[in-house]
């Protein structure tokens, strides 16, 4: 059953979790919305889960209409994850099968089953049509950016991406030995995706739902920029549903990186871009996010996000003012908490990524020395 819907004013300070006390065991599913149901999936970090969601659904099949679900997200690779969703297929989907995976976007959590939940149900044993093909959705350049990545020939990683933080002053050595050693990181969480998709655009609608289970429902795409690629959330505006992936989290604030495949990109300005577009969405959208728990306060989340990164540019330009500083230097000005290796990683991203935004605006210039990039305020 759908919570009640919270009243407007309190939507204006604080996001309001309406499953504050609930979270799906895993291999099970919580109710969050008619023909929407929520289930979270282990990740072997430190942020530990990532929430997936599946969606009543029917499609046109060969021989005529189909019911069943379409998942979106799919978890990574592994033996816990694949476990987890026959435990789901077995018990939670009323016997249907899964028409098709949409997949918002292509970090590792959110793409790495994709090939094999599309394989498991276009095979004639899945008692689907044996002319159906279960096929993957998704933005044309994050599956682009997620095949070569799963690629066995190709490196996300290694020499280059420690080369790369090493000219932002990165100098442990065991933190770069570690970086090298990731090269085919990536890939070992997403180690195939499907060969052929349906293309998510911006603007674009997806048409889910089931004549015999709550009626369809138009889904818009709603493009955002700045985390991912061209990561796609959807939005239901008869449900008051937004499944918005990584682009808007409840209690942490989104990873905007930058990296040594685009070393001069500007992904904050894209992410508080994109993140100002949602606000058109109305105050009382349901938002589903990648990780932690459903909330309502679209509105208030994003002034606290915005609020978020105008603090640490401030934060930033302050400490450069005092003396020339590296992205390294930064690190405890951005994060004041113990960093492993794998957060240092997308630290130093971020990091950068709040240097480069100051140099794009021209507020902070920035100068190489021995191979070491050092950003101070701009002359002005």
């Amino acid at each position: 059953m759908t919570p009640p819907v919270t009243d407007t004013n309190k939507l204006r300070q604080e996001p309001d979790y309406p499953w504050a006390d609930t979270l799906p065991a895993l291999g099970h599913t919580t109710s969050v919305a008619p023909g929407v149901r929520w289930l979270r999936m282990p990740l072997p970090f430190a942020l530990n889960h990532v929430n997936l969601w599946l969606l009543r659904d029917q499609l046109e099949g060969p021989d005529g209409s189909l019911q069943g679900w379409t998942a979106v997200d799919c978890g990574i690779a592994d033996d816990t994850t694949r476990a987890a969703w026959e435990q789901v297929m077995a018990t939670e989907l009323d016997g249907l099968p899964v028409l098709r995976v949409l997949v918002t976007h292509m970090h590792p959590d959110h793409v790495g089953l994709a090939h094999w939940l599309t394989q498991r149900w276009s095979h004639p044993a899945s008692a689907i049509d044996p002319g159906f093909e279960c096929r993957l959705w998704m933005s044309a350049t994050d599956f682009a950016a997620a095949r070569l990545g799963s690629r066995a020939d190709t490196a996300m990683g290694g020499d280059a991406a420690a080369a790369f933080v090493a000219s932002h002053g990165l100098t442990d050595a065991h933190a770069l030995a570690q970086i090298r050693a990731r090269a085919r990181y990536y890939a070992s969480m997403v180690p195939q995706v499907p060969a052929t998709y349906c293309r998510l655009m911006d603007g674009g609608v997806v048409d889910i739902g089931s004549t015999r289970s709550g009626g369809r429902h138009a889904w818009q795409c709603l493009a955002g920029y700045g985390h991912a690629p061209e990561h796609i959330a959807l939005y239901s505006p008869a449900l008051h549903v937004l499944i918005a992936g990584d682009m808007l989290l409840p209690r942490i604030s989104t990873n905007v990186s930058v990296d040594h495949l685009e070393p001069e990109a500007n992904p904050l300005a894209l992410f508080l871009a994109s993140l100002e577009r949602m606000r058109a969405l109305p105050a009382d959208t349901l938002v589903l996010p990648s990780h932690g728990k459903p909330f309502r306060g679209l509105h208030a989340r994003i002034d606290q996000l915005q609020q978020h990164h105008a603090d640490r540019l401030a934060e930033v330009m302050a400490a450069c003012a005092m003396e020339p500083r590296t992205a390294a230097d930064l690190l405890p000005v951005l994060f004041r908490r113990p960093l492993d290796v794998h957060q240092t990683t997308f630290a130093m991203g971020e990091s950068i990524a709040h240097l480069n935004a100051l140099w794009h605006e021209g507020r902070l210039q920035r100068q190489r020395d021995q191979g070491v990039y050092r950003f101070s305020p701009a002359a002005r």
